[in-house]
C-alpha cells in the first residue's frame, strides 16, 4: 500500500506531536512565541530545500500533493493564458492534475493527453510530437504511482526550446520524492508537487517548488502566510 500512503515515521509524528505541544505560536507573530515556530517552519523549508538543491524562497508549503497540482496547473494556466491556451500532460496522470485539466478544457484550453505504450512508458518522441508552439503548460508525473514508470522529464524543457514553447514545466514529484535524486535544474522544472505522506511523514503536509521569477497568482487568500501565496 506504500505507493498510496506510508505510515507515518516515529521521528515524523514526535516533532509534530512536540511542536503541536510546546511551539504552537503563529508563526506571522512578531514576539519570541512566535518566532520560535517560525524557525521551525524556515528549518523545514531549507530541509526541503536542500533536497531538492533549490533556493529556501522557492518552496511553499501547502497541504498535499493534491493542492500543490491544482495550485500549479490553475496557477500556469491563469499566468499564461495570454500566450496560448494548450496544455500537454499524459493519460495516466494522478487525478489532481487530470481533473484540473478536464476543468480548464471546459473553459477552452485545448488538452493533449499523452498515452503510454504497452510497458506503461512515455517516450521522448511522444512528447515532442505533442508540444507546439502556443503550448503554455506542460504537466507530467515523474513516477507513475500504479506501475512505477519513470517518464522522460529531464527532457522537456528542451523540446519546448526546440519547438519555440515558452511553456512551463510542472513536474508531479509525489511519487519520486526520497526515491530518485530531485534536482530542479536538471529536471528543468518551474513547478514541482511534493507530499509529506508518501515518505512517511504525517498527512496534511505538502510543498510546490516555484521557480524564482515565475509568478503565479495567489491560490488561497486570507492571512498573508506563505509570502501571501497560500494563506492559512
Amino acid at each position: 500500500d506504500n505507493s498510496a500512503t506510508t505510515k507515518p515515521s516515529s521521528a515524523a509524528v514526535e516533532v509534530a506531536v512536540h511542536a503541536m505541544k510546546n511551539s504552537y505560536g503563529n508563526p506571522s507573530s512578531l514576539y519570541e512565541f512566535g518566532m520560535v515556530a517560525e524557525d521551525i517552519v524556515t528549518d523545514a523549508r531549507i530541509s526541503i530545500a536542500n533536497r531538492l538543491s533549490c533556493r529556501e524562497d522557492e518552496v511553499y508549503f501547502t497541504s498535499c500533493g493534491s493542492e500543490s497540482n491544482n495550485t500549479a496547473i490553475f496557477g500556469a494556466a491563469e499566468l499564461l493564458r495570454r500566450n496560448g491556451k494548450h496544455i500537454v500532460s499524459t493519460a495516466v496522470e494522478h487525478p489532481s492534475v487530470l481533473e484540473p485539466l478536464a476543468r480548464l478544457e471546459k473553459e477552452g484550453y485545448e488538452i493533449t493527453l499523452i498515452s503510454p505504450d504497452e510497458k506503461g512508458l512515455i517516450s521522448e518522441a511522444d512528447i515532442e510530437k505533442a508540444v507546439r508552439e502556443d503550448t503554455v503548460l506542460v504537466s507530467m508525473m515523474y513516477v507513475n504511482n500504479e506501475i512505477g514508470s519513470v517518464f522522460p522529464v529531464q527532457k522537456i524543457k528542451s523540446i519546448c526550446s526546440k519547438k519555440g514553447s515558452k511553456a512551463l514545466v510542472h513536474i508531479d514529484c509525489v511519487q519520486a520524492f526520497g526515491k530518485l535524486k530531485i534536482n530542479v535544474n536538471e529536471l528543468g522544472a518551474d513547478l514541482i508537487s511534493l507530499s509529506a505522506h508518501k515518505i512517511h511523514g504525517i498527512k496534511g503536509a505538502g510543498a510546490l517548488y516555484i521557480k524564482k521569477g515565475v509568478r503565479l497568482p495567489s491560490f488561497i487568500l486570507g492571512g498573508g502566510q506563505e509570502k501571501g501565496f497560500r494563506s492559512g
